[in-house]
């Protein structure tokens, strides 16, 4: 039995950049603040790129996966909340919230230090760029002026399509066509 006075210890910044390099992830900046350290990514789904997402960890707690979903809702609230609610009930293992800025926030949680590990780590980004791409068509009123997407958008091949092939298997239910 453990004493009393013993905390399991989650996992470490040097530990997150290890998996994202296993993963093929290169982050664009890491700041550190009174024992959290964060990470800024940019990620390319199938169909929605240059997804911006913040890893942010705290070794005690866990590791946050946050994305920021879209640009701030400036439509009529009470339909976009209500297709945000819709949302996280319809997707398992994500949140969708609302920032100060009324920016929307896609969200997903690996609690420190059970489920944190490369695997964990790969399969809820993956899990936040399936979401990303199922959602893309619903959410174009919030990401481009009128719904439509500028041209060229999508011509690219994605730079993380290896990373949502690896997980596929265990997310059939996004990644369906």
């Amino acid at each position: 039995m453990a004493s009393p006075t013993s905390v399991a210890v989650g996992p470490r910044p040097a530990d997150v950049e290890r998996w994202l390099d296993e993963l093929g992830i290169e982050p664009l900046e890491r700041a550190d603040r009174e024992g959290a350290v964060a990470w800024d990514l940019v990620l390319d789904g199938r169909r929605r790129f240059d997804l911006r997402v913040t890893l942010i960890l705290d070794p005690a707690l866990g590791l946050i996966c946050w994305a920021h979903y879209a640009p701030p809702i400036n439509d009529m609230f009470r339909k976009s909340y209500r297709k945000l609610l819709r949302w996280n009930d319809e997707l398992p293992f994500v949140k969708f919230a609302v920032g100060e800025d009324e920016r929307p926030i896609l969200t997903t949680e690996l609690p420190a230090p059970a489920a944190a590990d490369a695997d964990a780590l790969g399969l809820a980004l993956a899990r936040l760029l399936a979401v990303s791409d199922r959602l893309l068509d619903e959410s174009a009123a919030w990401l481009w002026l009128g719904g439509r997407r500028p041209a060229g958008y999508g011509d690219r091949p994605s730079r993380h399509a290896a990373l949502l092939d690896r997980y596929a298997d265990r997310l059939p239910e996004l990644l369906e066509s």
